[in-house]
Parts: structure tokens; C-alpha cells; sequence
């Protein structure tokens, strides 16, 4: 009877090759064919779900900063807008007060006295908030931030140029909280 190791009709009970894949364990080293290791495929599949769930982290930490950088932006808009309202109501204050001095003329005393400084300090606390008025006398007609309401002829004013100013206009942070109400030079 001839005995061969890889043989099991000879009543070896191991398959061909097991014992090399025995004695490869015993010596330490791996069996990449063997039972214990990933097929290729499998092994491909895992690297791809790897890199997706990578590229979904980085996509998820974009979106996180995004969404910080939005808020941030948002209440700084809400911070420096926030007196909006309250600033817009005090615009007939400031017109009243123009408008009592320019009745005033060059009248001096105490009343007069009384409204320039009144004027002066509610301008400074709208001023520190970011206030600023729009006089545009003998400015170039800008449609962005004046409200034409008439043309004139006017000797020595180029054409399209403020005539005179009905109604100051008021900026808030750059924002136009109200046009100035103006009347431009015509062209000829």
C-alpha cells in the first residue's frame, strides 16, 4: 500500500494541501489562499465604503463650517441692524429739527441754542450706532441713494448735479435707510 500524504482514499483525513497550510501557520506565515483570509472583492468593497464614509466626514465638517460661518455672518447683520427701526422713527425728529432752525434763520439766543445742541446730540447717538446723514448739495444726482422730485435750470451747475435738498437722506451701515429727497440741475 502506498501511503501519500495528500491522498485521502489512503484513509488521510486532511485535504490536499492542508498540511502545508499547517505547517505555514505553525512557521508564522500567512496563508493569503488560506481559510482566514478576505477575498479580493470583499476586500476592494470595504476599501470603497472606507473612502465614502471618509468623503462623507469631509463633506459633513464643510457643511458644519458653512452652517458656523452663516450664523456668524447673520448675527453681525442682526448687530448692526438691529436699531433699524428705532432710527428710522427718529427721522421726522431730525427733519423737525431742521426744519425749526431753518425758521429760526440767523436768529441767536436761547431757543436756538437749545435746538442745535438737542440736534447735535441725537446725531452723535445715531452717529455711534451708524447713522449717517445724506446732504448731497452740489453733488453729481446719484439714483442709488437720492430721490429726484424735480429738474431746474440753474446757472453754474453742471447738468445732473443737486440743486438743492427738500429732505435729507439717511444711511445706516451702508444700508439706504431713506433717500434724500432732492431737485437736480437739467441739461439744456
Amino acid at each position: 500500500m502506498n501511503h501519500h500524504p495528500s491522498n485521502p482514499e489512503h484513509g488521510h483525513p486532511h485535504p490536499p494541501g492542508s498540511e502545508e497550510a499547517a505547517a505555514a501557520a505553525a512557521a508564522g506565515v500567512s496563508d493569503p489562499a488560506g481559510a482566514g483570509a478576505v477575498p479580493e472583492d470583499e476586500l476592494e468593497a470595504l476599501r470603497a465604503a472606507l473612502e465614502q464614509l471618509r468623503g462623507d466626514s469631509l463633506r459633513e465638517r464643510a457643511d458644519l463650517e458653512n452652517q458656523r460661518k452663516r450664523m456668524a455672518r447673520d448675527i453681525e447683520q442682526a448687530r448692526r441692524y438691529a436699531n433699524e427701526r428705532l432710527l428710522a422713527d427718529l427721522l421726522p425728529v431730525f427733519d423737525s429739527l431742521d426744519a425749526g432752525l431753518n425758521a429760526a434763520g440767523e436768529q441767536t439766543g436761547p431757543l436756538r441754542e437749545g435746538l442745535e445742541l438737542t440736534r447735535r446730540q441725537l446725531l452723535k447717538v445715531a452717529g455711534d450706532h451708524g447713522l449717517v446723514a445724506v446732504d448731497p448739495a452740489g453733488q453729481p444726482f446719484d439714483p442709488e441713494r437720492h430721490q429726484a422730485i424735480s429738474q431746474t435750470t440753474a446757472e453754474g451747475v453742471p447738468p445732473g448735479s443737486v440743486v438743492q435738498v427738500f429732505q435729507k437722506g439717511y444711511v445706516l451701515n451702508e444700508r439706504l435707510l431713506r433717500p434724500a429727497l432732492v431737485v437736480v440741475a437739467s441739461h439744456e
